[in-house]
């Protein structure tokens, strides 16, 4: 493992973070309606307001001054040149007038820390999300493949299979019914998170697909492994059937699964933008869905951004992980 391998992976991500810039954008402006299209009760713009508010925000020039101006930059009113994505600057926002995707999306109220930010609530759920998922997966898949044709094994399945067949939001539908409305363990509509038991059902609703694709990879893995003659060889030698597992089995079956842990801790991090929404969770997904409605430009393209970084990211992370833990992986 080479920094020259990381650097020139790092610099293959710059032509794909550009091409989904690239597709978020036109399809952005392809969708009908615009940010100040009449609402009633909402926006209800006239000609000359509108043309005032389209000449302060950029989106009188053409798409493509538009889209060089978001992501390096361009000059102000004033005449001073400002960055656009590239450094930092995600744009303002349309829906809150005086305030910047930034201070929406990281910028936690007066006095929080910032973990109460939005990102700072779409990274804790996602951790815990994670978590949950990789403690419940791995030993799941694991138990399930060594007793295979067992009714363990068949229940591990059944619930996995469950798991990555059912949409997130029909669990989360089901398990608001049966432990908020009909056991009253955990509040239906929390006005404030700081409650921990307001958090079981999102994140566990979150990570049960996670979950469930681990559970099933892992005991697919733990089968291949367990029939390599290093293995048997081992058992040969007289070791106990706990070290023969957890030397020999476990690291060698916990490879495949790392390949997963990128995309899902990234797509974690985010969070689902179904189940934010669902549950009124103050995190990214919410605002972006918000966005969408809105066509609040700036947001969408900022958060798509982010949660590409987070994506390609993770990937290299992995890349490297998956390099240092097989040793046939050889890097050139």
């Amino acid at each position: 493992m080479t920094l020259r391998f990381i650097a020139r992976r790092a610099l293959w991500t710059i032509p794909v973070l550009i091409l989904i810039a690239v597709v978020t954008f036109v399809l952005m402006h392809l969708a009908p309606g615009g940010p100040w299209d009449k609402d009633p009760g909402k926006r209800n713009v006239d000609a000359i307001t509108l043309k005032n508010l389209e000449r302060l925000y950029g989106l009188d020039k053409p798409a493509w001054r538009q889209f060089t101006a978001y992501m390096i930059g361009d000059f102000d009113h004033e005449g001073e040149w400002k960055f656009g994505a590239i450094g930092g600057n995600l744009g303002p926002s349309y829906r809150q007038r005086g305030m910047t995707v930034q201070d929406i999306l990281f910028k936690a109220p007066a006095g929080k820390p910032f973990t109460e930010s939005r990102f700072g609530y779409s990274v804790r759920l996602g951790v815990l999300a994670l978590f949950l998922a990789m403690i419940v997966g791995i030993p799941s898949g694991v138990i399930a493949a060594l007793k295979q044709n067992t009714w363990i094994d068949y229940l591990v399945t059944l619930i996995t299979n469950i798991g990555v067949s059912v949409p997130n939001f029909v669990m989360g539908i089901f398990l608001v019914i049966l432990f908020a409305v009909q056991l009253k363990l955990v509040p239906v509509a929390p006005r404030t998170w700081t409650d921990p038991r307001v958090w079981v059902i999102p994140s566990f609703v979150l990570a049960f697909g996670t979950m469930a694709y681990t559970a099933r990879l892992m005991r697919s893995s733990m089968l291949e492994v367990m029939r390599q003659d290093y293995v048997r060889t081992a058992r040969a030698k007289g070791l106990s059937e706990t070290r023969v597992v957890t030397i020999h089995m476990l690291k060698n079956a916990l490879i495949p699964v790392v390949t997963i842990l990128g995309p899902a801790l990234a797509g974690l991090l985010v969070g689902s933008f179904v189940i934010e929404s669902m549950f009124a969770f103050p995190g990214i997904g919410r605002e972006f869905v918000q966005s969408i409605s809105n066509r609040d430009y700036s947001m969408i393209m900022g958060t798509t951004l982010i949660y590409a970084v987070l994506i390609v990211a993770a990937n290299l992370s992995v890349d490297v992980v998956y390099g240092l833990l097989d040793p046939r992986i050889k890097i050139k």
